[in-house]
């Protein structure tokens, strides 16, 4: 699919950036289906290149496939295949990369080399606190696979699946142990990012602590 929407003549290329739990994923969607730029996440560039096959793919799957992460220089080159792509000739909406700030730089590199750049490095910001509310209240039904929240979607029955009355589990991921340490890994990956950014002038930050709707009107009001 061939996306022609235009922003003044110019492209809209955006970098979304946002701790687990701060909601990117629900606003990526948004702002895809609201300016027609691809939303590009890094599972769905790594799951492309392999399937297609690609020579960079295939060396992404054979360090995956053994446990290891993917070297930057192959998904600086993983990137740059796909926003070669058709559909991103108009702009594109990056979510989950860059990570580091040595990615950051790779890109800025990139997209110079294509003769594009980051117009807006989107914060979605939600304060920590706030994050392991969101992750530790999450329950999940061991039968069925469906998702709860204690405060924001809670079964009807506390502690019981709507669906077949499975009593619901925590995952170890969503335990509050597990969730700080994740939080503060990437706090200290996030803010070099944050601060690369704000220097290159690039950076906006909305509050994500609102309702989604509400958050989107305010990513709205700074891309328009």
């Amino acid at each position: 699919m061939c996306y022609k929407w235009k922003r003044g003549g110019k492209e809209l290329n955006i970098i979304l950036i946002g701790l687990p739990g701060a909601g990117k994923g629900t606003q990526a969607e948004k702002i895809s289906g609201k300016y027609n730029i691809p939303h590009i996440s890094t599972g769905d560039m790594f799951r492309l290149a392999m399937k297609n096959e690609t020579e960079l793919g295939k060396k992404a799957k054979a360090f995956m496939d053994n446990g290891d992460l993917v070297p930057d220089e192959i998904t600086i080159g993983i990137v740059q295949e796909r926003l070669q792509q058709e559909d991103c000739e108009q702009g594109f909406l990056l979510d989950g990369f860059p990570r580091t700030l040595a990615q950051a730089e790779a890109l800025q590199v990139l997209l110079s080399n294509m003769n594009k750049k980051v117009d807006y490095a989107l914060h979605v910001d939600v304060p920590t606190d706030q994050l392991i509310k969101r992750l530790t209240g999450r329950r999940i039904c061991p039968k069925c696979g469906a998702t709860y929240h204690d405060v924001f979607n809670p079964p009807k029955e506390l502690g019981i699946c709507d669906r077949d009355g499975a009593e619901l589990i925590q995952r170890e991921d969503d335990q509050a142990s597990t969730v700080k340490k994740r939080l503060s890994v990437n706090l200290e990956q996030t803010k070099p990012i944050l601060d690369f950014y704000e220097e290159q002038g690039t950076l906006v930050t909305v509050d994500g602590v609102q309702e989604i709707d509400e958050v989107f009107n305010d990513i709205q009001k700074k891309l328009d």
